[in-house]
């Protein structure tokens, strides 16, 4: 399993990847800016990469948005793929583990340009009603109670009183709906709920099994 990936590209820099246990270190190097640095938890992601242009990105599972793009095809096939493919099991089952679900080996993708985005952004509520056997109410609490505990009640208030009403009652449409409008409208606070809390992003998932 190919775990380390370090890219390079004339104009935008280097990026550096490391898949550790449940997550993904990243460094990034920028011409004439700061490094940054950032980890991303492999519960959050959507297992299936999107190609766009000359970069693959692995999506958030809430909301489609990017959380780890690559430089396609860098810096050669083989270990490209081999890092993608690593990933792509990983964030598969560190998510069964983590939702509770039996897990089973999935076999690696050669190609992985192939793979279809999962898209859950706004005017995607229908979407939230299908399978509710991922709903808990003790997550619900947990999840509560780790976004009072790291983040600033003024930044995910919304949030949290929307998951406060869905403890109420998890079978109700409206209220799921609620958290996933709540969720949508956080903006740059979304990364942040996903790496403390990432049962949201059970929560907002449909069916776990639905795309993989």
């Amino acid at each position: 399993m190919t775990t380390k990936l370090i890219q390079k590209d004339l104009f935008k820099g280097t990026q550096e990847f490391e898949l550790v246990d449940d997550h993904v270190d990243i460094r990034i190097k920028a011409p004439f800016k700061k490094e940054e640095t950032l980890t991303v938890m492999l519960t959050v992601l959507d297992p299936e990469p999107v190609i766009s242009q000359s970069a693959l990105h692995f999506n958030s599972r809430v909301n489609g948005e990017p959380l780890i793009s690559l430089f396609l095809g860098k810096p050669n096939t083989d270990e490209f793929n081999g890092f993608v493919n690593a990933i792509k099991q990983k964030a598969f089952e560190e998510f069964n583990a983590f939702a509770g679900l039996q897990s089973s080996n999935r076999p690696q993708v050669e190609n992985p340009t192939g793979a279809e985005p999962v898209d859950f952004g706004e005017g995607d509520e229908a979407q939230l009603t299908k399978n509710r056997e991922h709903i808990q109410v003790e997550r619900i609490d947990e999840t509560i109670q780790l976004l009072k505990q790291h983040l600033k009640p003024e930044d995910v208030e919304p949030l949290v009183l929307a998951l406060e009403k869905l403890k109420t009652d998890t079978n109700s449409d409206e209220k799921l709906a609620q958290v996933l409008r709540a969720f949508n409208e956080l903006g740059s606070y979304q990364g942040a709920v996903l790496t403390y809390a990432p049962y949201v992003s059970i929560l907002l998932y449909d069916d776990p099994f639905s795309n993989m």
